[in-house]
């Protein structure tokens, strides 16, 4: 691959062939190429979650469902066998995305899900960030134990 992946990039964006995707994952992860690995795998991660999406007029579900997708990619490179986050969808189906976020930011401490995402510098992808994003929808406590988890690690949604 070339220093100047611009054009490739571009295509990335639009791409919803999962197959291409992963295959632009892997040659990425091969000759080093970061910022392809990353917009590849974020772009499979948006076109996979759209099939899980339970609410596609909502964007905290939306948003979220991409959470959920990202982890289970992740866990499923880390295994080397496809992997569902079962209890956290048998949650979702149970109580909604909303209480499922704000659990999730309550918990007094980070969900593996969180340590994963935020090893491959994805933490705008985590439950806490989805809070963030949307606050007006949270009670204060869940925000700022979102607020709390994200800045203890250096992040913010500015970044």
């Amino acid at each position: 691959m070339t220093s100047d992946h611009s054009k490739l990039l571009e295509i990335i964006v639009t791409c919803t062939d999962s197959a291409k995707l992963n295959n632009w994952i892997s040659n990425a992860l091969r000759e080093g190429a970061t910022d392809i690995e990353d917009a590849a795998r974020r772009r499979l991660i948006e076109i996979s979650s759209a099939a899980n999406s339970d609410d596609p007029n909502d964007e905290m579900v939306s948003d979220f469902w991409r959470s959920i997708t990202a982890l289970e990619l992740a866990l499923s490179d880390e295994r080397g066998k496809t992997i569902r986050l079962s209890r956290t969808r048998q949650k979702i189906t149970r109580v909604g995305v909303q209480e499922t976020l704000a659990d999730l930011a309550l918990q007094p401490k980070p969900s593996e899900g969180y340590f994963l995402l935020q090893d491959r510098d994805m933490l705008d992808m985590s439950a806490e960030a989805v809070v963030l994003r949307f606050a007006n929808r949270f009670e204060p406590d869940v925000v700022r134990a979102a607020q709390k988890r994200l800045g203890a690690d250096g992040f913010s949604l500015d970044s």
